[in-house]
């Protein structure tokens, strides 16, 4: 066994002094920090995740608009087959998105309404089973979300008027509201989805706008939505099939979002590895006192012609031997509490205390997912810094002066 690491062993061995006290409390913080790290980065990459996939299942994949002063698209029909015909399009889906008006028995929402083919629902929006009725939009019938059914007060069978946003431009004419019955309540899992939105048959929609053909946006599935290779080359076919179009993505549409989690993301990080540094400086302070308290120890290894080089090392294997015991057991607990998360928050909630409300972060579950790299980074901070930490006692106890270090006391 190399005579550093003898040594630092041989310093670690459990004793009841300060000493012993300060390691433990040393192997603590680490142990803290990198659980807490690791949590968060693997919650918040969740998050991001899970938005995306809602995004994804809820929202076009592409969407084509009018180009130039105008704002309908037409000649459709021909634009849909040509566009069907491009290998990884899932499904093409014209339509008309319009905010409305939607009063019942006085109380009023401003939800978007997507016009859409009846037939082409189910491929256009992943929203899963009914929450209630059915998502036939043949006649006079709209579908709802759930938290924008709720806030209106409204259920299956209940019949909503509807206001048209040309009420308010169209000077010449006069568009007067339309009752249309509620006959399916859907649920996407995000808050925002499920209060906002609300859709009807695209007939239904072009009558409301005063519209005969024509439609405002062309909406796109793909197979392959986040693949970095594939999605650029389907987007340059639709592009090229629809020249007379603007062609906009999902990470152009939702660009403030996916910014907005990958800075928190890091900055939460940040700000928390802070915790790992503190703790870092508990090892510094191990080290400082174990130099004090083994002076003369160092001092007769000095004189016997041990190098400074060996006596450096000895303190350095002693740091780091903690914080690899704190970044061990800080891994254990991180990989035990993610395994457990949504059971210690319904845990929480049951004594009231309320972690991850539906209303504030818009989804069911709280999500997580642990990358490798962001494991890596932080054992390669830690361990950094560690060593760092170690180097300034190590130094000071191989710089000591054997003849002083003999005679102190």
């Amino acid at each position: 066994m190399p005579f550093s690491l003898f040594l630092a062993l041989k310093y670690l061995k459990p004793k009841r002094s300060v000493t012993s006290v300060i390691t433990c409390v040393s192997v603590l913080g680490v142990l803290l920090g990198v659980a807490v790290v690791i949590i968060v980065r693997a919650v918040m990459t969740g998050f991001g995740d899970l938005w995306q996939e809602k995004i994804l299942d809820f929202k076009p994949h592409i969407t084509l608009t009018a180009l130039g002063g105008g704002h309908v698209i037409h000649g459709e029909d021909d634009l849909t087959k040509r566009l069907e015909a491009i290998p990884g399009v899932t499904a093409v889906t014209p339509e008309i998105d319009t905010r409305v008006l939607l009063e019942y028995r006085g109380r009023v929402s401003a939800p978007v309404v997507l016009g859409v083919d009846p037939e082409r629902f189910a491929a256009a929006y992943k929203v899963g089973r009914p929450r209630a009725g059915t998502f036939d939009l043949e006649g006079d019938s709209i579908v709802l979300g759930i938290d924008l059914a709720r806030s209106l007060g409204v259920w299956v069978g209940d019949d909503v008027t509807v206001y048209s946003p040309k009420t308010l431009v169209a000077r010449d004419e006069i568009f007067l509201p339309v009752k249309w019955r509620v006959v399916g309540i859907f649920s996407s899992g995000q808050r925002d989805y499920d209060s906002g939105f609300a859709v009807a048959s695209l007939v239904n929609a072009r009558e409301l706008m005063g519209m005969e053909k024509g439609v405002f946006a062309i909406h796109l599935k793909l197979a392959a939505p986040a693949d970095p290779v594939a999605f650029p080359a389907v987007c340059a076919q639709v592009s090229a099939a629809a020249q007379d179009c603007r062609l906009v993505t999902w990470q152009e549409a939702d660009r403030e979002i996916f910014n907005a989690l990958a800075v928190e993301k890091n900055m939460t990080a940040l700000l928390l590895m802070l915790i790992t540094v503190v703790a870092l400086f508990c090892v510094m302070n191990t080290l400082l006192v174990l130099t004090v308290q083994k002076t003369s120890e160092i001092g007769l290894l000095k004189a016997l012609g041990f190098p400074k080089g060996k006596i450096m090392g000895a303190f350095v294997v002693h740091g780091l031997v903690q914080c690899t015991m704190g970044v061990v057991l800080g891994l254990a607990a991180a990989f035990a509490v993610l395994r457990n998360l949504q059971n210690l928050v319904e845990m929480l909630a049951r004594f009231g205390i309320e972690v991850f409300p539906k209303s504030v972060y818009g989804l069911d579950s709280i999500p997580y997912r642990l990358v490798t790299a962001d494991v890596v980074w932080v054992v390669a901070i830690v361990f950094v810094f560690g060593l760092l930490a170690s180097l300034v006692p190590a130094f000071l106890a191989a710089s000591k002066n054997p003849v002083e270090a003999l005679s102190h006391n």
